[in-house]
């Protein structure tokens, strides 16, 4: 049985970032305990970011970056206009790579 979706947001560069109920889990209790209920930053990064700029090292990875109560980094895949959520976590500050949009 295919694991719920947690969420799809459509970013500003019209790609649909998705992510699952269970991978959104192992995110927050593995790899990013700082992220436990912080869906809503991770929405709102990927909704209205102030930066989105293009990993150096995989041309299909992006990097979305906002500012709230301090600075988060969204990863996401794209595959065309779908996407899906790497990771995400509380950054110290911008990784270098080409910036592809910006507010």
């Amino acid at each position: 049985m295919p694991s719920k979706i947690l969420f799809e947001i459509t970013t500003p560069l019209n790609v649909t970032v998705r992510t699952t109920i269970e991978y959104w889990s192992y995110l927050v209790s593995i790899k990013h305990r700082v992220m436990k209920n912080r869906e809503e930053t991770v929405r709102n990064v990927l909704l209205e970011p102030d930066t989105i700029r293009k990993s150096r090292i995989d041309e299909n990875v992006f990097l979305y970056y906002k500012q709230e109560d301090r600075l988060y980094c969204v990863v996401a895949r794209h595959e065309g206009q779908e996407g899906f959520l790497i990771t995400t976590y509380p950054a110290d500050k911008v990784k270098e790579g080409d910036v592809i949009w910006t507010k």
